[in-house]
Order: structure tokens, then C-alpha cells, then sequence
């Protein structure tokens, strides 16, 4: 990925946009993608390219919303039995078995030389589109771990935004902790949890756990908050800082 400004080559699948101007582009782009909404969408899903395991939890994540694809992420449609409304990317990770696979699938074209991994580019198209709450799906894993990372600091950057994020593989999911809320999590017993801090934590508060904490100030790359497990309640609270709560669930992905 080189970095040049990212700008859609304005071709959807196999098509070409011969319109001129960017509002026309943008509006025949829409036409063609089947994403004009009488009203704002509010959940979406997004197929990334990590690992993802298809559980009875995930399935139920999915239940109505809306689903994009985001390059190889196309991959986990057909273990999820979902056909995405519209595939983005720049589709030279995609083989061509996908390709042919989910040519019905409307997509948006962005050129390999781009600023923007096209994880970034869906949630852009997402937000677009008046989604409010995001799932992303495949978010963790996955060959790129710098993609992975990526992913996790932009879910704390999405709720910083005021947008619902969360992560999940199928069998590990994360959610941004807000400063100044106490987030309650139902989790049964005995489950691994930790808490990736992406910063120095302060007022950080960890109940019903094996290891509880009380309002503590965590160092930037402390340990400290990694492999907890549930016992009793769980709640967390974060005053200061930004930082990750992953959950590992059981084998069969089940919370």
C-alpha cells in the first residue's frame, strides 16, 4: 500500500461511470450500488480480513443488519450464508474464484496505490451511510498484524466519535471503554478477559473478577490488566485514558 490521496476509480464491478462531476459520480455510484436508504441505516456489519469462526453468538450479532465487504473479507460470506449489499476495496487480495464467486455483488473501486487500508475505506463508506453501530467482523488474527492493530485503534477512535463499535473473531470480541462510564458485561464464570490499554490508564476499576481493581493508574505497556477471569458480576469503569476490553470466549464461541 503506497501512500497516495485515496480516491475511488468510479468503476462498480465491471462497469464503467462515464458521469461527470463528483456529485454525479457519487449519486450513479449509489444508484448502482442499491444504497439509497428512504432512512439512515443504523447497524452494519463489515466482513474484514482476519479470522473469523461462524458461532450461534455471531449469528446473532449479524440478525438485520446491514452487511459490506471489505476486499478478502468476501471470503466469510459464505460461512456466515450472507450476501453483502456492496464489496469496497481495491481487490488485488481478492482471487479470482471470489471474484467470480460474488460478481453480483456491486462494488466500490479504489486504486491499489491508496493512503487507506480498505478495512478504513468500509467503515468511511459505513459511516456515509448513516450507520451508527458498527460489528466488525474479522477484526482480529489474519495474516497482517499491523492490519489487526489497526483495527483495534480504530474502534476506540470510532467511539470517540459518539460510533457503537465492537470486534469479533467468533471466538474473541472487543469493545472500547468509554472514560466515565461503568460498562456492565454479561460473561459467564470463569471466563478470560483482558484489557488493552492504548495509552496510561487512570481510575480504572475492574469488579467481579478474580482479580478486581479499585480506581488503579496503569503505565502505558503494563501488564497489569491482561488475563483476568470473571467471577461474579463483571463491570468496568475507565476515567481516564483509552484502552480495549477483549473477551476470549469459550471454544464453541459461545458468550
Amino acid at each position: 500500500m503506497r501512500r497516495h490521496p485515496v480516491r475511488a476509480t468510479g468503476k462498480i464491478g465491471r462497469g464503467r461511470d462515464r458521469c461527470k462531476g463528483p456529485e454525479k459520480r457519487e449519486r450513479r455510484w449509489r444508484a448502482r450500488a442499491g444504497m439509497i436508504w428512504a432512512s439512515p441505516m443504523s447497524r452494519l456489519t463489515l466482513l474484514l480480513g482476519g479470522d473469523l469462526t461462524r458461532t450461534p453468538a455471531l449469528d446473532a450479532e449479524i440478525a438485520g443488519s446491514r452487511i459490506i465487504a471489505a476486499d478478502s473479507g468476501m471470503r466469510h460470506a459464505a460461512l456466515l450464508g450472507v450476501t453483502p449489499e456492496l464489496w469496497v476495496g481495491d481487490f488485488d487480495s481478492v482471487p479470482p474464484e471470489l471474484s467470480d464467486a460474488y460478481s453480483h455483488v456491486p462494488r466500490r473501486r479504489f486504486p491499489p496505490e491508496k493512503d487507506k487500508t480498505d478495512g478504513e475505506l468500509a467503515i468511511a463508506v459505513a459511516l456515509e451511510a448513516g450507520a451508527t453501530s458498527l460489528l466488525l467482523a474479522g477484526a482480529f488474527g489474519g495474516s497482517r498484524p499491523d492490519h489487526m492493530f489497526l483495527h483495534l485503534a480504530q474502534a476506540i477512535q470510532l467511539s470517540e466519535r459518539g460510533v457503537n463499535a465492537k470486534l469479533t473473531s467468533g471466538r474473541q470480541e472487543g469493545v472500547p471503554l468509554v472514560p466515565g462510564e461503568r460498562r456492565s458485561f454479561e460473561y459467564p464464570q470463569d471466563m478470560l478477559f483482558s484489557i488493552l490499554g492504548f495509552s496510561a490508564l487512570a481510575g480504572l476499576t475492574v469488579e467481579g473478577a478474580k482479580w478486581p481493581l479499585d480506581a488503579v493508574e496503569v503505565p502505558f505497556g503494563s501488564s497489569l490488566t491482561l488475563s483476568n477471569v470473571v467471577d461474579g458480576a463483571l463491570a468496568v469503569t475507565l476515567m481516564q485514558g483509552r484502552a480495549l476490553f477483549v473477551a476470549h470466549l469459550s471454544n464453541d464461541g459461545e458468550r
